[in-house]
């Protein structure tokens, strides 16, 4: 390979091995950010062949940082956290607490310094928002009570690490560890007063810096970027839009760092935050995301550079005790916490596995921590290996809690039931221990499917599966509905209508529809993977019945219609039709009767 481009060289090599790599983690039902982890192992110093530039790949990290962190400010939501504050900050906070003092001790056992211990502490206290948010959207709870306390908790922990990279460097300059250089102000407060200010003077000015950031951020920031994206959005250009998102993101995350002292990784999270507040945030997330992806993955890529698997076998034991604290002290700190607030045995073991893992804003919190001459690279190994190890075991934290725990709580609640119990009456133990009882609806816990024949079964009560549900009940058509979204189930329950609750795409939900005697199903959620997966076991269950889908493109309408669907509307064509229709009323001449479109079904469908 030629040794003249070596930033060509590694960004290649990162991205081609992330790719491979993420996509047999994916094969295997693993977080991809497996995959990238692995890859980096691969192109890193400590593994054999290729060895990729050593002194860019941190640089690269470093447009990876600020790209999360912006876009964990873009997605950042305060109307979610203020509707489970009662839990997820007082919960969050005292299992940071927790978890932080457990890796301190660890680590004043090891020989490292207090500051040493504090910052690996936090690292291996605050979980992955990638790998929490993936787990969820897998098991669709993001909509759900327990989806929402758990985001909840997230958000607090990334506020938390926020103010962590905050105050470490200042923290580190207070003593000038290993000779880090220390703050130009902290040596002119020094001149000007003649000694040392020590570490309240050192807080106090970095709580002063960032007071002059986050006000500027408000005061002008707040005015002057959203104006400023509105402006690029007038001139039409998709390509200038996507450009100026990313110069907003980078260029404050930059002039942060030089004018505020404020790290770059803050600077694009208040970015990210401040550009949340306009109605092109949505858009700015989209164009900016394939770039936010790809310098993310080389930001996990070159965190798999820097991991040396001697760790792994020349420290067993701080491992064991680092894996200890992640997946067993968090993971029943939070359950006590949940239980105690009397949220429900199930949201406190969803909360539970959700924990059980460290990620991004760990290798963020280490890599200051090393940088800074606080933490040994000791610590840094540990924290990259017991990363990759709890992302892989999280799957089965949650299977854990999902199969094992459940039915021994069912079983409890069962056995300390009075009188006879019919089938029907058991209820799943997250209604029996969190919700007030839900009539109307099945549940994946219920032994017995609908009574309905002949009746018509709408997958999703979205956009979409609204409009369908209000013509049936106009036209008194017997129905139910399949739906996991809390909010939607509770206001099918208030009209009374038949709602099976859980995910479509699950034989054991898709089953208690009562599919062999029904005359139709309309799947009207998005999801073409997730739709095809229900119109394929629907054909299944029942080859005579009408199936009813929608789609965003040719290559949705055609992958459903192949998977069974006798009829996929794609969304664009309707409004096409209703636009030429419009224009016929018009100007018949102009449009005669006899202008088809395409069809809006697929061939043969």
């Amino acid at each position: 390979m030629p040794h003249d481009t070596p930033l060509i060289s590694t960004i290649v090599a990162g991205l081609v091995l992330a790719f491979i790599f993420g996509a047999i983690a994916n094969r295997l039902r693993m977080p991809p950010l497996v995959g990238y982890l692995v890859a980096g192992v691969l192109v890193g110093p400590h593994t054999p062949g290729f060895v990729a530039d050593q002194s860019l790949a941190p640089e690269l990290a470093e447009l990876g940082v600020i790209l999360l962190m912006f876009g964990v400010g873009l997605h950042f939501s305060m109307r979610e956290l203020l509707a489970v504050r009662f839990i997820a900050i007082p919960g969050a906070l005292a299992q940071i607490g927790v978890a932080t003092v457990l890796g301190w001790v660890l680590g004043i056992a090891m020989g490292w310094s207090t500051a040493g211990g504090i910052v690996f502490g936090l690292a291996i206290s605050v979980a992955s928002t990638v790998v929490l948010l993936k787990a969820l959207q897998e098991r669709r709870l993001i909509d759900t009570e327990r989806g929402q306390i758990a985001v909840g908790w997230l958000i607090v922990e990334d506020l938390v690490t926020v103010l962590a990279l905050v105050l470490i460097p200042a923290l580190a300059s207070t003593a000038g560890h290993g000779g880090v250089v220390r703050d130009p102000l902290v040596r002119l407060m020094e001149r000007l007063l003649g000694f040392d200010p020590g570490l309240g003077g050192v807080l106090a000015l970095t709580v002063l810096k960032l007071g002059a950031f986050v006000a500027v951020m408000l005061l002008i920031g707040r005015r002057f970027i959203p104006w400023l994206l509105h402006r690029i959005a007038y001139t039409g250009s998709r390509e200038l839009f996507r450009l100026g998102v990313l110069a907003i993101a980078l260029g404050t995350a930059y002039g942060a760092a030089k004018v505020f002292g404020v790290s770059l990784a803050l600077g694009a999270f208040f970015a990210g935050t401040i550009l949340s507040e306009s109605e092109l945030s949505q858009r700015a997330a989209e164009e900016s995301l394939p770039l936010r992806d790809a310098f993310s993955v080389l930001f996990f890529v070159s965190v798999g550079m820097l991991f040396d698997p001697r760790a792994l076998i020349e420290s067993p034991l701080p491992l064991l005790g680092t894996l200890t604290i992640i997946l067993v002290a968090k993971s029943i700190t939070a359950f006590l916490i949940v239980i105690a607030f009397r949220r429900g045995v199930l949201i406190a073991l969803t909360i539970s596995a959700s924990l059980a893992q460290i990620g991004e804003f760990s290798f963020i919190l280490t890599d200051m921590g090393v940088t800074l001459k606080l933490l040994p690279e000791e610590g840094r190994s540990l924290v990259l290996a017991a990363a990759i190890i709890s992302i892989i075991l999280n799957p089965l934290s949650f299977a854990f809690c999902e199969r094992i725990l459940k039915p021994a709580f069912e079983a409890r609640l069962i056995r300390a039931a009075t009188g006879p119990l019919s089938p029907a009456s058991v209820l799943p133990v997250e209604t029996a221990l969190s919700e007030p009882e839900k009539t109307g609806s099945h549940r994946e816990g219920d032994l017995l499917p609908t009574t309905l024949t002949g009746h018509v079964v709408v997958v999703g009560y979205g956009r979409v599966g609204g409009i369908v549900v209000s013509a049936l009940l106009a036209s008194r058509t017997p129905f139910l509905v399949i739906e996991d979204a809390d909010q939607s189930i509770a206001q099918l329950e208030a009209q009374g209508i038949e709602v099976i609750v859980g995910n479509a795409a699950s034989p054991d939900v898709l089953g208690l529809a009562n599919l062999p005697q029904a005359r139709s199903i309309v799947v009207a959620i998005p999801g073409a993977f997730e739709a095809g997966q229900v119109v394929e076991q629907a054909r299944a269950l029942n080859p005579s019945i009408l199936i009813v889908g929608r789609a965003h493109s040719d290559a949705e309408v055609e992958h459903l219609a192949r998977l069974g669907a006798d009829t996929v509307i794609m969304g664009e064509r309707e409004i096409a039709r209703g636009m030429i229709d419009r224009l016929r009323h018009a100007t018949p001449a102009l449009l005669p009767a006899d202008v088809a479109l395409q069809p809006a079904t697929s061939p043969g469908s």
